[in-house]
């Protein structure tokens, strides 16, 4: 064994998983899991864990794995995560966990994510439950959003002795996790409603298809339904577009709607009550990981899919993997690229977008090379379809019908970071409704400092 090494994990051949949604990463086995955590150094001033938003103890669950104790690993991971069968497969570990490795300094790092993904695989394999509370406090909280800043405050808070009800707008519970994300990034059978019944398990009740703001809102459910607090954790839905001409054309999607219909309503089915049109050149701009997931789907759906991204791949915000996932699979990157236009036939269908070539120059406010138009150097890219994965922001739904809660410029939830407190009474606030679209763990760190805050505002400490 080459302790600089990591063990490779399997994964379908690009070639095959290309034209299927299940999941290209089919990850360890046992044998795998202990060899590669044995390659963990078990750091006494360990970084990995600074580099983990929910702080899970990782030289504690890497070293059961190597003893081949599964349980006890999956009982340390869930005692600070409330999805770990979620982060390990969808987190950033390579910027977060993994990138503050000692190991990695003179070798590949340990691989934490799948690690942690085993773990998370093995305890749901064999009914392994996360523990509940050892006694019950006599209130209430209301969560908003099921998604993983809404889950992660509502398993906090049960494990705590709460009673917590999550009220979801969709009629299927997991937010972004259900929506969002690819199938074959995260299967929803196996994984996602595996990890809300985990949650439901703590006792956390779950009610879908209730709109707050529409439905009943925040005021009525603590003043009317005697709810003693609130988390919002409503995420981030409402599409950002270029405002070029041509958006309006058909054949123009938001990577949200996109996503949501193939995901969720499961388009990408033929017999599905909610087909979505599957076009024979698709273009999407923008270069983060929701670009991606939009791109290998509509590659999985027939499509011959263009990447169009202002900046160069240096710059893409994309999780590494995933953009080398998209090459292997035959995805084409028009990189240093910026649409100017979208062209519609006279049925007003969408048949080209027109494109402009950029060079990078001096850094902007993020850090990143500012892209600077290269003059006369428009060009036309063929396409029947236009996905734009521009980010997202909150809707103001929420905000718009609860008295007292502010709001800043971007339309988001204004809520301190450390305890999620809004300037609301009683009411907290975390992940993409504060920050704008961010990632899950990062949401899911937002949602353990709600269910503290609320935990200490109903304490009274």
């Amino acid at each position: 064994m080459d302790v600089l090494k990591k063990v490779p994990v399997r994964e379908q051949e690009p070639a095959v998983r290309a034209c299927n949604f299940e999941e290209v990463c089919l990850g360890y086995n046992r044998e795998e899991a202990m060899e590669e955590a044995a390659r963990c150094i078990n750091c006494k001033n360990a970084q990995c864990v600074k580099g983990c938003p929910v702080a899970i103890d990782i030289p504690g669950f890497i070293a059961q794995i190597k003893e081949g104790k599964m349980e006890e690993a999956y009982r340390i991971i869930s005692n600070s995560s409330a999805l770990p069968a979620v982060c390990g497969r969808v987190c950033p570990q390579e910027s977060q966990c993994e990138g503050k490795c000692i190991r990695g300094i003179k070798g590949d790092p340990v691989s934490i994510g799948k690690l942690e993904r085993f773990a998370a695989d093995w305890a749901g394999e064999n009914g392994i439950k996360p523990d509940g509370a050892a006694e019950k406090k006599g209130k209430k909280v209301a969560v908003i959003g099921s998604g993983p800043a809404g889950l992660t405050c509502a398993g906090d808070l049960a494990r705590m002795g709460y009673d917590v009800t999550i009220f979801e707008a969709l009629h299927e519970a997991g937010g972004v996790l259900v929506y969002g994300i690819p199938e074959f990034r995260l299967p929803k059978e196996k994984v996602v409603r595996r990890e809300i019944e985990n949650v439901m398990a703590l006792g956390v009740k779950i009610e879908t298809d209730v709109v707050i703001g529409k439905s009943t809102t925040i005021d009525e459910l603590m003043e009317e339904e005697g709810f003693d607090a609130v988390f919002i954790g409503s995420g981030a839905g409402l599409p950002k577009f270029m405002g070029i001409p041509g958006e309006q054309a058909n054949g123009v999607f938001s990577a949200n709607e996109y996503l949501t219909r193939s995901n969720l309503m499961k388009a990408f089915d033929e017999k599905a009550r909610t087909p979505i049109m599957h076009g024979k050149k698709v273009a999407v701009v923008g270069g983060g990981n929701v670009a991606m997931d939009a791109a290998r789907t509509a590659l999985r759906l027939g499509s011959e899919v263009h990447i169009v991204y202002r900046r160069s791949e240096e710059e893409l915000p994309a999780r590494v993997e995933e953009v080398h996932h998209a090459k292997e699979e035959g995805i084409i990157f028009d990189l240093l690229t910026n649409p100017v236009e979208i062209l519609a036939d006279e049925n007003g269908w969408v048949s080209g977008i027109r494109c402009i070539r950029m060079e990078l120059g001096e850094p902007d406010d993020s850090g990143r090379r500012r892209p600077v138009v290269i003059p006369d150097s428009e060009f036309v890219i063929d396409a029947d379809t236009v996905i734009m994965s521009l980010g997202t922001s909150p809707n103001p739904l929420i905000s718009s019908t609860t008295e007292g809660l502010e709001v800043n410029k971007w339309k988001c939830i204004i809520a301190d970071e450390e305890h999620g407190k809004t300037t609301k009474e009683g009411v907290y606030a975390g992940g993409d409704a504060v920050t704008g679209a961010a990632t899950v763990i990062l949401a899911m760190g937002a949602g353990k400092a709600g269910a503290k805050g609320i935990d200490e505002y109903l304490s009274g400490k």
